[in-house]
């Protein structure tokens, strides 16, 4: 039987690492296998892709390279990790995905949504996620948090007004597909994010 694939999205300091762990450990409680992975990364080669992208140092790659950089590590991505994971029956939960893209770079740099489609069609086929967890958080709070954790990468030294285009990128992704998405509010407490996202999870497992 086919596993399920669950993405969890958000702009810079949303708690995504920290929600997908708390799933993660939820559905191994349950008695399902779980791969938690990442984008752009999950392969040696995408993980060196995503230091290129991430990397102060050396040229940076103009917006189009950077569309078709992420592309690449997905196409990678899917080919040994997701897919595989898949067909065994695992659910696959994984730190951002293409949605990601038609935030980062549709929406906030500003090349063709419909450009990125056609990449999504040629590099996933008909693969998309089961689910999508947005955590949602305003892009001040958002930075606040990032800039607490330490060194910012490159995108997370764009301005506020890029990631304000982030967020309006994801929320209107989500308006778009609501049977997809589920919106949790990053800025509550803890515990109240946690109890978000039990009942997504809870919600899965019923139709599992």
């Amino acid at each position: 039987m086919s596993g399920r694939f669950i993405t969890i999205e958000g702009g810079e300091g949303a708690g995504k690492s920290t929600a997908q762990a708390y799933i993660a450990k939820k559905l191994e409680q349950s008695g399902h296998s779980v791969v938690c992975t990442r984008e752009p990364g999950g392969t040696p080669l995408a993980e060196a892709i995503r230091h290129t992208l991430l990397n102060l140092e050396g040229e940076a790659p103009i917006e189009m390279a950077e569309l078709l950089l992420v592309f690449a590590a997905r196409a990678q991505h899917l080919a040994k990790v997701i897919e595989p994971a898949l067909e065994k029956g695992q659910w696959v939960i994984c730190d951002r995905f293409t949605d990601a893209t038609f935030a980062y770079q549709g929406a906030a740099r500003g090349l063709p949504l419909e450009a990125i489609s056609k990449l999504e069609r040629l590099v996933q086929g008909e693969r998309r996620p089961h689910a999508v967890v947005l955590m949602d958080l305003s892009p001040e709070i958002g930075m606040a948090r990032a800039r607490a954790r330490g060194a910012l990468d490159r995108f997370e030294q764009e301005d506020i007004a890029f990631y304000d285009r982030v967020r309006a990128g994801y929320l209107s992704r989500a308006k778009a597909l609501p049977a997809q998405y589920s919106i949790v509010d990053a800025s509550q407490r803890l515990d109240a994010v946690r109890q978000d996202l039990s009942q997504l999870i809870d919600d899965w497992l019923s139709h599992d």
